[in-house]
């Protein structure tokens, strides 16, 4: 499905169909509004009416925001999916809303069909936008181009981290994804360091180490880094990569460990992340942290009751071999703080069913000390389309995760609050420095969905990747 942004009103745009987004008080005016109205179409959000002898699919919409724009291209799309419709356009609505139009469709028309032994074709080869305004007059075109083929690099880039965390464990296991971050590397012209096992044991990465030691498949740490000439900033990104969560000797339930796949998602979302930022050109330099490791169990398990040594010398506690993404997170943080001066410094993470809890499926929860990139994230989540929610750090918390024997707990001692408790641990391993320049993102909730919703099918959301972009050309 080729998209292309053609320079030309809509209505001498030659097409197969023709896709017009309409709210209620439109249908009037509407030269179909009869054969809408018979067919029960009423201009609501998620809505469509395909009239085929005419070439118009109608898809409705309750405002003509991005987020409404987005969710109706992204029912045209699926709509249309299967017709021999082999040349689609849709209406222009300037340069504020072209990325919505375009996510929609590549979002929404994404599928993982790897598996399948027979697998969906797509009829549509061409998608074409007019490049006009809502009122349809033309607009600049090499605005409008630039603003369009962003949009394409950064939908492209997060349908290429749904594609990582929808593979399966067998498939993706730590050296798999070190091997697909070479990979990229080599494509994006970014360079790519793999620590293995020994190399993890020279650094004293003792925590990420007993997650991963009970698993056939030895931990990687992974640092993949983009760097232009003169950037303006430097940005510290750092991933949550466990390619399968058994939960350890803390055992999850059966029902809990399927789609335990979509651990390694923040992870994915660094890569895709970076994978954007090179193809953009932005010019900021920015390093992808992952630690990588499979929670599994046997003999050598690591056990609730051990005492474990991270790098930054800080014990820990263990209580419940389940929290071991933050764990992993502990030593990569600090190794990545160890090896970047960094002006910005971001975690991605499935971390906590707990942030489910308090937040719902759909919203990551963004946890930090400053309020200036709170504030920052929570705007480019309305610039994105991702939705953001901030969980507060606070005092009385942090006293839950207090131990009698070591310096800190990985679990609380009481079931509240456990996304920002285990927030509240990842601190402890940020430095003094880097305090007010750090964020924690949960994004245990929209990472992965069992139904569809908004732009998102079944599977893997991609999120944190056009948050994040957002946030960095912000910053």
């Amino acid at each position: 499905m080729k998209l292309i942004l053609e320079n030309n009103v809509f209505a001498n745009i030659h097409a197969d169909i023709a896709v017009r987004m309409v709210d209620s008080s439109m249908l009037e005016a509407l030269e179909e509004r009869a054969l809408l109205e018979r067919f029960g179409f009423k201009g609501k959000s998620e809505e469509s009416c395909l009239l085929l002898e005419r070439g118009l699919l109608f898809c409705g919409v309750e405002d003509f925001s991005n987020d409404a724009l987005r969710q109706a291209a992204t029912t045209a799309i699926r709509t249309l999916w299967k017709l021999q419709t082999p040349r689609v356009k849709f209406e222009g609505f300037g340069l504020e809303r072209i990325a919505a139009l375009v996510e929609g469709v590549v979002l929404g028309g994404y599928r993982f069909e790897r598996y399948k032994s027979e697998k969906s074709e797509c009829a549509i080869r061409e998608v074409v936008f007019a490049s006009t305004s809502h009122e349809g007059v033309l607009e600049p075109y090499d605005a409008m181009k630039s603003r369009f083929e962003a949009a394409r690099i950064v939908a492209e880039a997060t349908n290429y981290t749904r594609d990582l965390v929808n593979a399966t464990p067998e498939e993706i296991y730590p050296e798999a994804l070190a091997q697909a971050a070479r990979d990229l590397a080599e494509r994006n012209d970014l360079t790519c360091t793999v620590l293995d096992e020994a190399a993890l044991d020279a650094e004293k990465m003792m925590a990420m180490l007993a997650v991963g030691r009970a698993s056939c498949h030895q931990p990687r740490l992974i640092h993949l880094a983009y760097t232009p000439q003169n950037p303006t900033k430097v940005i510290t990104l750092v991933g949550k990569g466990l390619t399968y969560d058994s939960g350890g000797l803390s055992l999850k339930p059966a029902a809990s460990m399927v789609t335990m796949k979509m651990d390694k998602a923040g992870a994915c979302a660094v890569l895709g992340i970076l994978k954007a930022v090179s193809e953009l050109g932005l010019p900021i330099e920015v390093h992808g942290f992952i630690g990588v490791a499979e929670n599994m169990v046997d003999a050598n398990s690591y056990k609730p009751d051990d005492v474990l040594r991270a790098r930054s010398g800080k014990s820990i506690e263990v209580r419940n071999t389940d929290a071991e993404g933050r764990l992993v997170l502990a030593d990569v943080l600090d190794y990545a703080q160890s090896q970047v001066q960094a002006d910005y410094l971001f975690d991605y993470a499935t971390l906590t069913g707990a942030c489910v809890v308090a937040l719902g499926p759909y919203t990551s929860g963004v946890m930090g000390h400053s309020e200036s990139l709170k504030a920052a994230a929570l705007q480019a989540a309305d610039q994105s389309g991702e939705l953001v929610g901030v969980l507060p750090f606070n005092r009385h918390l942090k006293k839950l995760i207090k131990s009698e024997i070591a310096d800190v707990c990985n679990v609380s001692s009481k079931p509240y609050g456990g996304a920002i408790t285990a927030g509240l641990f990842l601190d402890h391993f940020i430095r003094e420095e880097m305090k007010q320049k750090w964020l924690h993102f949960d994004i245990a909730g929209p990472a992965y969905t069992e139904s569809a919703w908004d732009c998102n099918s079944y599977g893997a959301t991609g999120a944190g990747v056009r948050l994040t972009l957002a946030l960095l050309q912000q910053l």
